[in-house]
């Protein structure tokens, strides 16, 4: 065989062979060159001199050659007569296509390379000379693959059936040299394969042979039809692979960038980046993705989870006439790529080269993402390599730029939808479990638009027999609570500020010390005995423009000062500029409360809707209050019946039960211990509600239901007839309602409620004193087991 130089094309060495794994393939195949042999004989009389010339002077060596006749099973005879085995390949293996092609020989479907081309010894073959298991097809998918292979072979060799190929096999291997993959087309050339009929062949009938034609993937009915052990198979298979990374790429990039929140997530998007890698056979290769935001005309980072691009997030910090900017400007005005094959030396502003650089890329390309007339987003690529990037790779940038231009734009939008999710949901009061009449009525309104009516309004959008169902918790005493902190805060404050002023008076004579002390002081006075609305501006206002600045000075000129100064300053919340500890412990106490309240409610909320939709609306003040309407109208297609409401009014007293018990757990773990009142108010009759467009919200429509309305604003200060005590008490529940026969059905409930354990034996029927505008209310009571 002639050197490596002369020929990239070398026999197997002796090897010890790795015990096999059970093997699917069906049949019994062996390594012959006798086909090969027979292609030259056939040869020996051709009509080119040269053909039959070469073809009988290998003739001759094989007829001394007796080791090469027949069956082949001790590869070494192979490397022992290396030149007859070259010259007989000639006929497979053009030399002028041994320094480029991807080829190598095998038995018939076996994994052993007897034979091969050096690109093919790189790409799959092993150190023992098998081949390399491919990383998408597992064993098993190819033993199966290359049974299917043969029985198409035996079909057509044996019966004469004509069958398409079974489709290309891709093979993806990895690339050492560079740290990534490769993928290849493969074919296997069975040209030199003979089948040989061991016995009589079976018999096919037509509708057999038909079956088989229409079954091509399923190997069972191919077994049962075709026997394996009536065939064998004697030659040698030529496998030839083809480079097709760049297709395979693409291919993928266009199915990847079709999903939604392929450019989302930090998963999805590192397996984009290396597909990249791949592609441009550059191991560092970076991606960025900007999308443009035309409001704001810039380039912007989008997604949840990751920043996208590497380079448009130094934009953000930069001025409008900076280098960045500057650069992104002539990318959209120009709209061509910018290719920076060396980052150092490319025609660039130097503070745009030095912030390239430190990001470690040392080459570039920044190309627009196209979508239609409009710029929807920028693509960066990037590598630490100078020169891995060039014009030469436009060509590939020119093939999935249009694919990642439609993946930002639709990632554009479900942002877009998201975005108005959210402000449906926080910031209007269109509830999910009623969007629908929304939608009606906005179709509606485009309907008569279209139509030509350009002063048509939005039609009133109203749901009429709906059950209201109102609660609340309350913090019992949060205003005295408030005030107390505030007052305590104060007395603190000018306290401290009344030791700063009194060792300053030791230490220097200034009257405006005497003044400030004689204020200080007064205030003093005035807060042990009670706070007035207007105090805690006017105390700060003092402290602020009078006080504090002279602080500063005494601290900077008088150095015996400074120790209490600076005590006074550490109890300074340096945000607020004021004493912030008895109302910090206060807010902190309030909204722990309302917390968990909410979180409950929110959580118990979500599984109250699957009883039936309805609409909730929850607010926070010092408490919680919330506000739901059940009924048919409220939901598209879907019947109502009053046991819904029955099942809402139980859960909305079970869940004042827990909110009662949760809020009691938590008093003793507040910084400031504060108790809840919880309320209920019953309204036996359906109303309607109507969205006021003016206010963005809901209200009871008609003005008998506006009473309702009236009833839940005043009786949280709801007091008891003869006694004077308020109705709401820490530990209970109030139920409030205006005619008796309401009363019954929770009666019921407190009484199912009690037998469980969960509230005290007893309910109080109470009376209540006339509120404003509201009279002959009256109330139960009950106390909650804690």
């Amino acid at each position: 065989m002639p050197a490596e130089p002369l020929s990239p094309v070398a026999p197997v060495a002796p090897a010890t062979p790795r015990p096999a794994a059970p093997s699917a393939f069906p049949f019994r195949s062996t390594l012959s060159l006798e086909p090969l042999i027979a292609y030259w004989k056939e040869r020996e009389n051709a009509k080119n001199a040269g053909v039959a010339l070469l073809a009988r002077a290998i003739g001759e060596q094989v007829a001394e050659a007796t080791w090469c006749r027949g069956p082949l099973t001790d590869l070494s005879v192979l490397e022992c007569n290396c030149d007859l085995v070259e010259t007989l390949m000639l006929a497979v293996f053009p030399p002028a296509s041994f320094a480029t092609d991807i080829s190598g020989v095998v038995g018939p479907f076996q994994r052993r390379s007897f034979y091969w081309t050096r690109h093919f010894e790189e790409v799959m073959l092993n150190k023992d000379r098998t081949i390399k298991q491919p990383l998408n097809i597992d064993m098993q998918a190819m033993e199966r693959q290359l049974g299917l292979m043969a029985y198409h072979l035996i079909l057509n060799r044996v019966y004469g059936a004509e069958l398409p190929p079974l489709g290309t096999i891709v093979f993806t291997v990895p690339d050492y040299q560079i740290g990534l993959y490769r993928h290849y087309g493969v074919d296997f050339n069975s040209d030199f394969v003979t089948v040989k009929v061991v016995g009589t062949a079976p018999e096919l009938s037509p509708e057999q042979m038909d079956t088989l034609v229409h079954n091509r993937h399923r190997p069972e009915l191919w077994r049962s039809l075709l026997p394996p052990e009536y065939f064998e198979l004697e030659g040698f298979n030529l496998i030839q692979l083809v480079d097709i990374t760049d297709q395979e790429i693409l291919s993928e990039l266009k199915y990847d960038l079709l999903e939604r929140d392929v450019l989302q997530t930090p998963a999805r998007f590192e397996q984009i980046q290396e597909k990249l890698r791949v592609l441009f056979a550059q191991p560092a290769l970076q991606l960025g993705i900007a999308a443009y935001d035309e409001k704001k005309r810039a380039f912007v980072d989008f997604g949840r989870e990751i920043n996208h691009s590497f380079l448009t997030k130094q934009v953000q910090h930069q001025l409008a006439n900076s280098s960045f900017r500057q650069i992104y400007e002539r990318l959209l005005r120009e709209r061509e790529p910018l290719v920076l094959k060396d980052v150092a030396t490319a025609d660039i502003p130097e503070d745009l080269r030095e912030q390239i650089l430190s990001l470690g890329i040392h080459s570039a390309i920044l190309a627009l993402l196209p979508y239609g007339n409009d710029t929807v987003g920028l693509l960066e690529l990037g590598t630490p390599t100078v020169g891995a990037l060039d014009e030469f790779d436009m060509d590939k940038v020119a093939q999935f730029v249009p694919l990642f231009a439609v993946a930002v734009k639709r990632n554009a939008e479900d942002l877009q939808n998201r975005v108005q999710a959210i402000i449906r949901e926080k910031f209007t009061a269109i509830h999910p479990t009623m969007e629908w009449r929304f939608m009606d009525a906005a179709r509606n309104l485009l309907t008569r638009l279209d139509a030509g009516n350009r002063t048509a309004e939005m039609e009133p959008i109203v749901f009429e027999d709906v059950y209201p169902l109102h609660g609340s918790c309350d913090i019992r005493g949060s205003s005295t609570a408030r005030n107390e902190a505030i007052q305590g805060d104060l007395i603190e404050h000018l306290t401290l500020a009344n030791k700063v002023l009194k060792k300053a008076s030791e230490c220097q004579q200034l009257p405006i010390l005497d003044e400030l002390k004689f204020y200080v002081s007064k205030n003093l006075k005035r807060l042990h005995e009670g706070m007035l609305s207007g105090d805690e501006a006017n105390i700060y206002d003092s402290l602020k423009r009078e006080v504090e600045p002279l602080f500063e000075y005494l601290a900077t000129h008088t150095p015996e000062l400074r120790p209490i100064i600076t005590k006074y300053w550490s109890n300074i919340d340096p945000k607020l500029g004021i004493l912030y500890k008895r109302r910090q412990d206060f807010e902190v106490s309030v909204t722990t409360l309302n917390d968990a309240v909410s979180d409950y409610l929110d959580e118990e909320e979500e599984k109250a809707q699957m009883m039936f939709p309805h609409y909730f609306q929850r607010y926070k003040t010092d408490g919680v209050e919330y506000n739901i309407y059940v009924g048919g109208s409220l939901v598209e297609n879907k019947p109502f019946d009053l046991v819904f409401l029955k099942n809402l009014r139980l859960w909305q007293l079970l869940t004042m039960v827990e909110v009662t018990r949760r809020t009691a757990a938590l008093k003793e773990t507040l910084p400031v211990p504060l108790d809840t009142t919880q309320l209920i108010l019953i309204h036996g009759q359906s109303l309607s509600i109507r969205f006021r467009q003016d206010e963005r919200q809901f209200d009871v429509d008609g003005a008998y239901n506006i009473r309702y309305e009236i009833i839940k604003k005043r009786i949280d200060k709801a007091t008891v007839v003869g006694t004077g005590e308020r109705l709401t008490q820490p530990g209970t529940i109030a139920l409030v309602y205006a005619q008796t026969r309401e009363s019954v059905e929770y009666l019921e409930y407190i009484d199912y409620l009690q037998d469980r354990g969960l509230l005290e034996p007893g309910v109080e029927e109470l009376e209540l004193e006339e509120l404003q505008g509201v009279k002959g209310l009256l109330a139960l009571r009950v106390r909650v087991r804690l």
